[in-house]
């Protein structure tokens, strides 16, 4: 299949759509932008895996890298695209082939950027994390990787969302002592044993906390529950998976003791933990950015690939056109007022 990276955003994103990308089977998409964008005489093009590469090598004072995954979850009867009105439908379409169209676009058709350009397509962001392309990228092709801001095209409505959450997961292990239900007083119940764990989750006082102007709200939520043998034996064990969602001025250890500190008393294991990452919006690159953007930044709610950049040193921003409200629903679409609006901010930015 031919993608004409020159057609106009909207119709390169219904285009992006029509390509299934499941996360583990990008190719015949990666295959399509390689050949795109080797049609590109000012680009530098190399593939990794099923990820896409370009650069401009204009020996500018700046670098901006644009970051993009091409997977998308499991198709849910909704490929191919369909366009009703100003609202485009397709699997992917808010998450994020919509961001993917912008970024490709424009690095396709700015030769002359005021800025040097990296593009990065990457593949299976939307599993686990052992297999998300950036990560190989980060190991073998490092210095594609360096840059004074990245811009990440996850969704965010058209909104600049500064930095991320960091995320932790940690199972509590509450135990007792089988008995017959019929004579329970010979056992203790692992699942009423939960609850003062419950308890203290209810009670529990999230932190609000402001930096470079984006508010983070924090979260300690009971995620998951499971307990009990059988309908008539008293349960010796119960498990209690909870996830923390913290601020990125928290470290992962930070985060991890405080966990800890709320629960303290309770048999826990961390099971899962993923740094934040801070806005940085004070780095001249992305001031410029908000600046260009004229928005307003605000916290990003969630984790995103910018803490991958993040932990490079890099100042990185979400900025896509997509509806994050949207992304892996059924109906997912985008407004494609708000592709051409991301455009054209992104156009000035980097013209």
């Amino acid at each position: 299949m031919r993608i004409d990276l020159s057609a106009d955003p909207v119709d390169l994103t219904a285009a992006l759509v029509d390509v299934p990308s499941v996360s583990g089977d990008e190719r015949a998409l990666a295959d399509a932008m390689e050949a795109a964008l080797r049609g590109y005489d000012h680009l530098e093009v190399v593939r990794s895996g099923e990820a896409v590469l370009a650069r401009t090598l204009l020996g500018r004072d700046r670098r901006v890298l644009l970051a993009g995954h091409l997977d998308t979850v499991p198709i849910a009867d909704n490929v191919p695209s369909r366009r009703e009105g100003d609202l485009l439908y397709g699997c992917g379409t808010s998450d994020m082939k919509a961001g993917v169209a912008v970024m490709a676009h424009l690095a396709a058709t700015l030769a002359e950027p005021a800025h040097d350009v990296t593009l990065v397509l990457y593949d299976c962001e939307e599993i686990e994390a052992t297999r998300n392309g950036l990560g190989r990228i980060e190991r073998t092709l490092p210095d594609w990787l360096d840059a004074d801001l990245a811009i990440l095209g996850e969704p965010t409505s058209g909104l600049v969302e500064g930095g991320c959450q960091g995320t932790m997961r940690a199972v509590l292990t509450l135990t007792g002592r089988r008995a017959h239900s019929a004579r329970s007083w010979l056992g203790e119940n692992a699942i009423h044993a939960a609850a003062p764990v419950l308890g203290r989750l209810a009670a529990y006082a999230p932190r609000t906390v402001d930096i470079d102007g984006c508010v983070y709200r924090e979260g300690l939520q009971a995620v998951r529950i499971g307990g009990g043998v059988a309908g008539n034996v008293v349960p010796d064990v119960c498990e209690v998976t909870v996830n923390f969602r913290f601020a990125p001025d928290r470290s992962v250890e930070q985060a991890e003791q405080h966990v800890r500190e709320v629960f303290d008393g309770v048999d826990l294991v961390i099971t899962d933990r993923s740094p934040g990452a801070l806005p940085g919006l004070s780095a001249p690159a992305a001031a410029e950015f908000v600046a260009a953007s004229g928005e307003t930044p605000v916290a990003k709610y969630g984790w995103t690939d910018v803490s991958r950049f993040s932990a490079l040193g890099i100042p990185a921003v979400n900025f896509g056109p997509g509806d994050p409200n949207l992304a892996h629903t059924r109906d997912e679409h985008v407004d494609v007022r708000r592709i051409t609006a991301g455009t054209e901010t992104l156009r000035r930015y980097l013209a």
